[in-house]
C-alpha cells in the first residue's frame, strides 16, 4: 500500500510542519486541498506553486493530486441547468488540474456535494447529463496536465446525485475516457446496502484512487470499520494507487489522528501479508 494524508487534517500547521510530521508517521504522499492554498488556485502564483512542490519533496513525500476541489468557493456547480454556469466550472476545474499538475500530483477529487445536487426543476438523468457534459468537456485539460478526475459516489445524506459507486461508474462509463475514473471512500461506501469489499471489487476497473477514513468521522482504526476485508479486497484487484487518509473530526488532534492512522492500516496489512 502506499499511504498519504490530506493536509487539512493539520489544520493551520504550515506545509512544510505537516510534510515533516507526515513523513515521520510513514506516509510517502500528501494530499492537498486547495482551500487551504488561497480562495482560488489562480491565486497561487508560479512561485508558490514551485515553493509548494519544493517542500513536498523535501520532506520525502509525493503529491497525490487534489480534493475537496470547490470547496469554500461561489459561482461552480457541475449539474448546472445554465451552460454558462457549467462553462465556469469546466473553466475552473481546469485551473485546478494545472495546480495539480504544477504541485506534481496527478489525482483531483471530485466529491463537492452542494455543486453537484440536483438544483429545483432539473431531474436525475438531466443532472446526470449535466455532469457527463461538465467532465467531457475537461478531458483535452485533463490529458495535456496527465492528471485523472476520480469521481466520487457520497452518501444521500450529502447529496441527491451519484449516490452509489455502480451509478458512478454508469457515468464514468458514459463519458469514456481513462482521465475520469472512480474514487471510493470508506465512509460514503459505508452508506450503501452492499458491503464495502463488494463494492471495491466491482468498481475495480475504474478504481483510480481511496480514502480511508471510519463513519465517525475520524481516521482509520479510530471506529466501528473493520478494514481487514477492505485492504483484502483491494490487495485481490491489484490496487496500486494511494490509500489517503481524510478525516472530517479532527477532535482527536492533528498528530494522535495521522499516527494512528497509519499504524492502524499498517498492521492490518502485516496481519493479511
Amino acid at each position: 500500500m502506499r499511504y498519504a494524508i490530506c493536509n487539512e487534517t493539520f489544520g493551520d500547521w504550515p506545509l512544510a510542519k505537516a510534510c515533516d510530521f507526515a513523513a515521520a508517521c510513514g506516509y510517502s504522499g500528501i494530499e492537498i486541498a486547495p482551500f487551504t492554498l488561497a480562495s482560488l488556485a489562480g491565486d497561487v502564483s508560479p512561485a508558490v506553486r514551485g515553493d509548494l512542490r519544493r517542500t513536498i519533496a523535501r520532506a520525502g513525500l509525493e503529491c497525490v493530486g487534489l480534493h475537496w476541489l470547490l470547496a469554500r468557493t461561489e459561482g461552480f456547480h457541475a449539474a448546472h441547468p445554465d451552460r454558462a454556469v457549467r462553462d465556469r466550472t469546466v473553466e475552473y476545474l481546469g485551473d485546478l488540474a494545472r495546480l495539480c499538475q504544477d504541485l506534481g500530483g496527478r489525482v483531483l477529487v471530485f466529491g463537492s456535494p452542494k455543486q453537484r445536487s440536483r438544483l429545483p426543476g432539473v431531474s436525475p438523468d438531466e443532472a446526470d447529463d449535466h455532469l457527463r457534459d461538465v467532465f467531457t468537456r475537461l478531458v483535452p485539460v485533463l490529458e495535456s496536465t496527465d492528471t485523472v478526475v476520480a469521481l466520487e459516489p457520497l452518501s444521500p445524506v450529502e447529496t441527491d446525485v451519484l449516490t452509489t459507486a455502480a451509478d458512478t461508474c454508469r457515468l464514468i462509463e458514459r463519458i469514456g475516457s481513462p482521465h475520469v475514473r472512480l474514487h471510493l471512500d470508506v465512509k460514503a461506501m459505508a452508506s450503501e446496502p452492499a458491503p464495502i469489499p463488494e463494492i471495491v471489487r466491482a468498481g475495480a476497473a475504474h478504481l483510480e484512487h481511496f480514502h480511508a477514513n471510519d463513519v465517525n468521522l475520524q481516521g482509520p482504526g479510530f471506529g466501528a470499520v473493520d478494514f481487514a476485508p477492505i485492504f483484502d479486497a483491494l490487495a485481490a484487484v491489484h490496487y496500486a494507487g494511494w490509500v489517503s487518509v481524510e478525516v472530517f473530526d479532527y477532535a482527536p488532534g492533528p498528530e494522535r489522528l495521522a499516527r494512528e492512522s497509519i499504524a492502524y492500516m499498517k498492521r492490518i496489512e502485516a496481519e493479511l501479508g
